[in-house]
């Protein structure tokens, strides 16, 4: 059983036609196809993107798309590593068939390593990586056009029998080096074959 990775809260009154309706477009709209921005080894100019950027209001519960068992958590970014970052992290869970999940870009977690985990339980929420004050000419180009923007969202990145989120060429979910890691998979796909999700209740 696989959902929804965001959990968007409506009002007590919105019926169940509308959350359908909700549900399907979130789910049409927020997995970024390919040469858009966020989407999955997007070429920002010096680095590639790991994963598919997840757009959903500060503070959107972050759910378990699968069953697993934490792997690792900890810290994605911090203005100590790059002065337009704010201070957000990441939960990995190891699922079946050798697959790793990294949530990242999060306000904070709710997990820790070992912990078993079910579809749907909550393990973080979504946080805001960039600080826009911080954000100038020197800054990359991609960075640049989100100066104004704000955007808060959930970054997953999927990868195969090894994770890797330790090694030279990788820095806040970005890849340093054209050629794509072996055991990197395009997450888009796995999350747009899940069936009309159920993340959004009153």
């Amino acid at each position: 059983m696989r959902i929804w990775p965001l959990n968007i809260k409506v009002q007590e009154n919105t019926t169940p036609e509308k959350i359908d309706i909700i549900n399907a477009s979130l789910k049409k709209t927020q997995v970024p196809q390919k040469g858009e921005a966020g989407s999955f080894w997007e070429n920002r100019g010096d680095r590639y993107h790991c994963g598919v950027d997840l757009y959903a209001p500060e503070n959107t519960e972050v759910v378990s798309v699968e069953r697993g068992i934490v792997a690792e958590t900890g810290l994605m970014t911090s203005p100590e590593i790059l002065p337009y970052w704010n201070p957000t992290y990441y939960v990995i869970i190891e699922q079946s068939k050798g697959l790793f999940c990294k949530y990242g870009e999060l306000a904070g977690f709710t997990v820790k390593k070992g912990d078993e985990i079910e579809p749907g339980d909550l393990i973080g929420r979504v946080g805001m990586v960039l600080n826009s004050k911080k954000i100038d000419g020197s800054c990359p180009l991609y960075i640049q056009k989100l100066k104004n923007k704000n955007p808060s969202m959930l970054h997953f990145e999927v990868w195969k029998d090894k994770l890797i989120s330790a090694h030279r060429d990788y820095l806040g979910g970005n890849w340093f080096a054209k050629i794509m890691p072996e055991n990197l998979i395009d997450p888009t796909g796995y999350l747009e074959i899940l069936d009309p999700y159920k993340s959004i209740v009153p």
